[in-house]
């Protein structure tokens, strides 16, 4: 499927067939390509909690207000951003640099971040929601179906899932084959509401 289809033809749906499984071998690839999501500095702060467990499901359905493509979907991804990734073994992400750049990278990437909170959860925030589009693309390439989810408690689901402390839980994305039809588009703006010409007026 070329890039514009599946972009036309992703919808978020709430509804999945329960029997369906994902092969283990679809799901290393949906995965594969979702590493290969930009990050600022190359830091891939993305953390994919992958909820097999059927029990781990129930509890966080219960903690989504009951919606059942929780349970019903063939794969339910937690996405998580690592708020201090930027300062953990940084030289993991560069290790394939020249070292002069290495040498660079570095410090200046120490520099733009220290003791900038909002900065760091920003990023994290930003790398996941890119993540999240190419999960939901390749999703839909492969002939599934998909749908983001932040209809849920999130501190509920950070107990659930145990997320350490700085970790930030980001959405959640459901994939499945999917059994119901999306409603139709409810309504889009028009071009000149949402693309802005060199400034705002």
């Amino acid at each position: 499927m070329e890039v514009w289809k599946a972009i036309e033809t992703r919808r978020a749906i709430k509804g999945y067939d329960p029997e369906h499984r994902m092969s283990e071998a679809e799901i290393d690839k949906l995965m594969s390509l979702v590493m290969l999501s930009p990050t600022a500095w190359n830091i891939q702060n993305w953390r994919f909690v992958l909820v097999r467990d059927p029990e781990q499901r129930k509890k966080l359905r219960a903690a989504a207000w009951d919606q059942p493509q929780v349970t019903d979907a063939s794969l339910l991804v937690v996405l998580t951003a690592d708020i201090n990734a930027w300062k953990k073994e940084p030289l993991r992400y560069w290790r394939n640099a020249p070292k002069p750049v290495q040498d660079y990278i570095l410090p200046a990437m120490a520099q733009f971040y220290e003791g900038r909170e909002q900065l760091q959860r920003d990023e994290g925030m930003r790398s996941c929601g890119m993540a999240a589009m190419t999960l939901m693309l390749a999703a839909q390439e492969m002939g599934y179906q998909s749908g983001p989810m932040d209809g849920f408690d999130f501190d509920a689901v950070s107990k659930i899932i145990n997320l350490p402390d700085d970790h930030a839980i980001v959405m959640f994305v459901v994939i499945g084959k999917g059994n119901k039809e999306a409603l139709p588009r409810p309504g889009s703006l028009a071009m000149e509401d949402v693309v802005v010409l060199d400034k705002f007026a």
